[in-house]
């Protein structure tokens, strides 16, 4: 093992030794050491995928898939609508 300043480093601190590693170490080691706030990271992504993928498939429908039946259709629709816009 290296030693450096009375510190053993890991091979996980190796692999990140800049301060972009030492963010990404900051943050691993605190989420290692949670107890209730793994709960809560559980409910923000729950939360998170209601809000975007299920909000998605039932309010927000795909409006030009369903009136345009080609590409070239759906980009001019597009086209017309920001340039006549007022």
């Amino acid at each position: 093992m290296n030693k450096t300043s009375g510190k053993y480093i890991s091979a996980f601190q190796r692999a990140f030794p800049a301060w972009p590693g030492k963010v990404v170490r900051f943050y691993v080691d605190g989420f290692r050491s949670m107890t209730v706030g793994r709960k809560l990271w559980i409910l923000i992504l729950i939360k998170l995928f209601v809000l975007f993928f299920v909000f998605k498939l039932f309010f927000f429908p795909d409006l030009l898939s369903r009136d345009y039946d080609t590409d070239s259709e759906r980009a001019e629709a597009v086209r017309s609508s920001m340039l006549n816009r007022r």
